[in-house]
């Protein structure tokens, strides 16, 4: 099944970007053949972050989990490296989620944070090798806070890899805390309209900020339109003035694809037995369909699934658990 997904938080309807959906119960185009997480290990990211309360390099390790853990299961290679000083923890081959998580819980979080001079260029600059030698299209997942005082200049040499090695992205999860810092990560994010640069408080807090910058990294545009976003309440499948907006955008776009069929997953939460969500699963999805059939969508080109359970989201969490309760809608 071909899709773009259509990202829909649950704040409002986004209609200005169209990205690949992913976990295992979804369809992800390959945007990348490779990635690799590159950590900042200099002693800055030893202090704590205000907002969380926590070491910045305690809080990458926990960012990076997540965002592994939303990966697609797709055959990426994938690699795990620090800078200042550089480290390899996991060299670039077939990316393993299992792996990967053992690789990140390696990270240390006792270095001093004194008497380190940080040399990011200068250490990024000296993967250089590496990172030509990354199957194309690649991606290098660059996590700092951005503060650079002695070597190479941080942006000059993220310059210098964009002109060097074509089908590169670098895209940054910041934990900027600092002028200095947050005009580095600035620069760089810059340089590349593909880059993607999000803040590690974010990733830490939101399961829907992982999926979306997961999306934009890992997963390609395709041919047909997948609109996804419309969540219920606990224990419910009656749809609210919300849902029903999305699903009067939803109607207009399978209107303009009439030789589709539109094919309707209905999730859960966790809570609960797996017979009983199966049922209601299967009633959020027919929900989906009877409104859109009041909508003019004839109902002999929609099919309904009750899929039962996801846990696609963190159930342990209310946002968790309230993403997980939706239905998406996709072309076949």
């Amino acid at each position: 099944m071909k899709s773009i997904r259509l990202l829909v938080l649950a704040a409002a309807l986004v209609l200005s970007y169209a990205v690949a959906a992913v976990a295992a119960d979804t369809a992800c185009s390959k945007k990348i053949s490779s990635f690799d997480f590159v950590v900042d290990y200099s002693g800055s990211m030893m202090m704590q972050n205000k907002q969380l309360k926590k070491d910045k390099i305690v809080v990458a390790k926990e960012v990076l989990q997540r965002v592994n853990a939303a990966i697609p299961a797709l055959d990426y290679n994938g690699g795990l490296h620090t800078i200042s000083p550089n480290g390899v923890i996991i060299a670039q081959g077939p990316w393993d989620r299992a792996a990967m998580s053992a690789g990140i819980n390696k990270l240390r979080s006792n270095f001093p944070i004194f008497g380190r001079m940080t040399s990011m260029g200068s250490g990024l600059q000296t993967y250089e090798p590496f990172l030509s030698s990354m199957q194309r299209d690649a991606a290098i997942i660059l996590v700092t806070d951005g503060d650079n005082n002695r070597g190479a200049d941080l942006v000059e040499v993220a310059r210098q890899i964009y002109a060097s090695q074509r089908g590169m992205v670098i895209h940054i999860i910041s934990l900027a805390d600092t002028p200095n810092g947050e005009a580095t990560v600035k620069q760089i994010a810059e340089m590349n309209p593909a880059s993607v640069c999000v803040r590690a408080e974010e990733l830490a807090t939101s399961d829907a900020a992982v999926e979306r910058f997961v999306m934009s990294v890992f997963c390609g545009d395709e041919e047909v339109i997948v609109l996804r976003g419309v969540h219920f309440a606990f224990d419910s499948y009656a749809l609210d003035n919300k849902a029903k907006g999305i699903l009067n955008e939803a109607a207009a776009m399978i209107k303009a694809n009439p030789n589709k069929k539109v094919i309707l997953l209905g999730w859960t939460d966790s809570i609960g037995s797996d017979a009983y969500n199966k049922t209601l699963s299967r009633n959020r999805a027919n929900a989906v369909k009877n409104y859109l059939a009041g909508q003019g969508i004839p109902a002999s080109s929609m099919e309904a699934i009750g899929k039962g359970k996801s846990f696609k989201y963190n159930n342990k969490t209310e946002e968790g658990r309230y993403m997980n309760r939706r239905t998406e809608i996709s072309f076949d």
